[in-house]
């Protein structure tokens, strides 16, 4: 599975971006979706993720009531809905795969087995 983000761009305080994140393949269905993000001299991060079917979210605190996670089995496509930004939500933002047999999402890192590229949001205070 390849991954594609993007979307990510420069915003001001309070503003919304929704980032997207294509892939490749016919399995794409199989796969829990997440989203991390690392900011410079930090660790990468868990943002939300969301179950194969779409059914089950998960966000991390820091974001919950702003972001919202979804996803289009048809397109092979996840999203990454962001409102009410802010500057500590600058970082660079990352989708990523995890081969599921479940409704089970992961919230760390090496669950995942593809990732993106990254795409910088950028919060302006």
């Amino acid at each position: 599975v390849q991954l594609q983000a993007f979307g990510g761009g420069l915003v001001q305080a309070g503003g919304y971006l929704r980032l997207s994140c294509a892939a490749s393949g016919r399995t794409f269905s199989s796969y829990a979706m997440g989203w991390f993000r690392q900011a410079p001299g930090k660790e990468r991060e868990f943002v939300g993720a969301i179950s194969w079917s779409g059914g089950s979210t998960y966000y991390a605190d820091p974001v919950k009531g702003r972001f919202t996670i979804s996803r289009d089995n048809a397109k092979n496509t996840v999203y990454l809905q962001m409102n009410s930004l802010k500057p500590e939500d600058t970082a660079v933002y990352y989708c990523a795969a995890e081969r599921v047999y479940s409704d089970y999402v992961g919230s760390r890192p090496y669950e995942y087995d593809y990732w993106g590229q990254g795409t910088q949001v950028t919060v302006s205070s």
